[in-house]
Parts: C-alpha cells; structure tokens; sequence
C-alpha cells in the first residue's frame, strides 16, 4: 500500500474508519497487561458457562493503558451489548434510573471516571448491583412515596485513574478489581508494529524502537506518536518509518528520549528552578507552571515517579539526582530534604 493511499477520497469511509480504528476487539489481540488477561479470561469463561453476566468490574491505573478497550472487550466476548457513560455526565439520580432500566438482559454499563458519580447517585447505584434493584421517590412532601423497579442482570465496568477516590461502599460491590501497569518496551514494539499494519505503512525495527522508547509506557501514546510520525514520514515521501524520520518528527513534537513532553519539562525545571529541587506542594507547582492540579497528579507524576526524577515525601515534590543530570542541571548541595540519590 502506497503512503498516501488512505487518504484517498474515493474510497469508501467504513474501509478508512476500520483501519484507522487501532484498538483490539477481542482478548487474545490485546498486547500486555498478562496476568490481568489471563484472570480475567478465566472469570469470562466461568460467566459464560453459568449463562451468568460477569461479576462487576473495577479498572484502574494511569490514563491511556487499555482500560475503555478492555470493557468493549469484555462486553465483545460476553455477547452483550455496551452502554458507554461517564461519571461527570450522570448528574442527577434519576439519568441513572433512566440508564438502568432501559438496560438489556446481561449488557454492560461501562462507568469512565467513576469516581466522579456524585453520592445521590451512587446510592441509586448500590442495590441495582447487588439486587438488581432501583428505588424512586414518586410525588412530594406526605404524598411521596418509594417504588421499587426491577433492572435486567448486568455488568458495571468502572474505569478510573485514582481508585482512592472511590468510596467504600461502591469500591467493595466490585467482585473483580485489576489494575493496569506501564507497559515495557517489547510489548510497546508488539503495539507499535500492529498498529502500522492496520495504517498500512511500513516501519522499520529501529524507527519502531525509537517510538516504543519515547511512548512512556503507554499504548495509547505509542499510537499517537506513530500517527504523528507517519505524517513526517509521508510528506518526506518514505515509503517506510525509519529511526532517522522517528529522530526528526519526535524531536520536532519536543518529545525526548525518555518520553518527557514540553509539560514534563516544565514541571522538573520548575522545581529545580524556582523552588531550590523541593520540597514543593502540589498546588504551589500548579500555580507556578499554569498547569492543572490533577493534570499534574493524574498524567504526569505516575511516569515522573516511576522514571525516579521526582519524589513524592510529607512535604511536597522533590526532583532526584537523575532529573538533574538528564536536564543537565548541576546539582546543589544536599541540605537533607532532597533526594540525590
């Protein structure tokens, strides 16, 4: 297939929507995450064979790993349909009610940022998947009154960055809670060279490698970045992703060799710079890099802490002896509160 050959406009937009769709459909196309799928396959499997809806499911972990394709996964291999909502857009008790009991028999009710359902909400939650069971006030005032509306069986897959938000009570009605790690450079390759057959171009090893280095552990990431290279690719008129288009288009989107952004950057110099390497609140650094509290928390620190080139202690952010020498900073003398080590 010729670069540009996607982009032709006679051909028909269900052919170009299919390749440009990069996410697996079923179990066995999804790459990583290997203890989680070979449980999970085992929980399917007994669901199926009992003719029963799969136990409720918790996804968590760092944004972009899987965890909305996992739960069209799950519903693809249950046989059931999805209904797809979020925890911000469920904004008063009775959207859920209207979700619940429109519902099919076994389908599943797949919750992005669960954490976010408000507690009237959740408390219509709760005996729906315990007992299948919804609660409506009708009337007001000494006319009001409760009825209690049957909902068909089904499955909750709740996905969220931060399960400590989660309350207890709705955290405990999961039968089934797994947690999504950083992927490692070998499964980042898998990804990576799947995705460029699907986009119909070639990638060489080397310009893969460049890729799955710079992706921070992330699919998602990985695929964008492949998607951005390919461009640079295809107006320089490669007919391949090579390591030396990889180096100039990745350079070019400010993304180095460890996978730190512009916004990375900008966190670790702030730290470094203005406040001495930290110790420095959360919302100090928030507010001295024009960046969102839980951008910061949510997307960037999971990798910052997991590279080592910041720290987290009681008193704040703390940037190590690594994001010193990979900025190229030189280090201040230790007054016992920061990490060079």
């Amino acid at each position: 297939m010729k670069p540009n050959d996607e982009l032709d406009p006679s051909r028909r937009p269900e052919e170009r929507t299919f390749e440009l769709s990069l996410r697996p459909k079923r179990l066995e196309e999804f790459i990583g995450q290997d203890q989680l799928k070979q449980n999970l396959r085992v929980f399917l499997q007994a669901a199926l064979q009992r003719g029963e809806p799969l136990d409720h499911l918790l996804l968590y972990g760092p944004p972009g790993l899987g965890k909305t394709t996992l739960a069209h996964i799950v519903a693809l291999e249950m046989g059931a349909t999805i209904h797809v909502t979020s925890g911000p857009a469920i904004e008063r008790p009775g959207d859920l009610v209207g979700i619940l009991t429109n519902l099919d028999p076994h389908a599943v009710l797949f919750i992005d940022e669960i954490h976010r359902l408000s507690r009237p909400v959740e408390e219509i939650l709760y005996p729906a998947m315990e007992d299948g069971k919804v609660d409506i006030m009708i009337g007001k005032g000494p006319a009001a009154r409760s009825i209690r509306l049957d909902v068909p069986a089904f499955t909750v897959v709740g996905a969220t960055t931060r399960q400590g938000l989660l309350t207890g009570p709705l955290r405990d009605r999961f039968g089934i809670v797994t947690h999504f790690q950083f992927y490692g450079a070998p499964e980042l390759l898998e990804i990576i060279r799947r995705s460029s057959s699907i986009l119909g171009y070639r990638v060489d090893p080397e310009g893969a490698e460049e890729i799955a280095k710079r992706s921070r552990g992330t699919p998602r990431i990985a695929n964008r970045l492949l998607r951005r290279v390919r461009d640079f690719a295809q107006v320089a008129g490669l007919e391949s992703i090579t390591k030396s288009i990889a180096d100039t288009a990745l350079d070019a989107l400010e993304v180095d060799d460890l996978g730190l952004d512009r916004v990375d950057r900008s966190l670790l110099l702030a730290i470094i710079e203005k406040f001495g390497g930290g110790p420095v609140g959360l919302d100090t650094l928030a507010a001295s890099t024009g960046e969102d509290a839980g951008t910061i928390e949510d997307v960037c620190e999971p990798y910052l802490l997991q590279q080592g080139l910041i720290q987290r202690t009681a008193r704040g952010r703390c940037a190590t002896a690594r994001a010193y020498a990979h900025l190229g900073k030189p280090r201040p003398a230790t007054d016992g509160t920061l990490p060079l080590d």
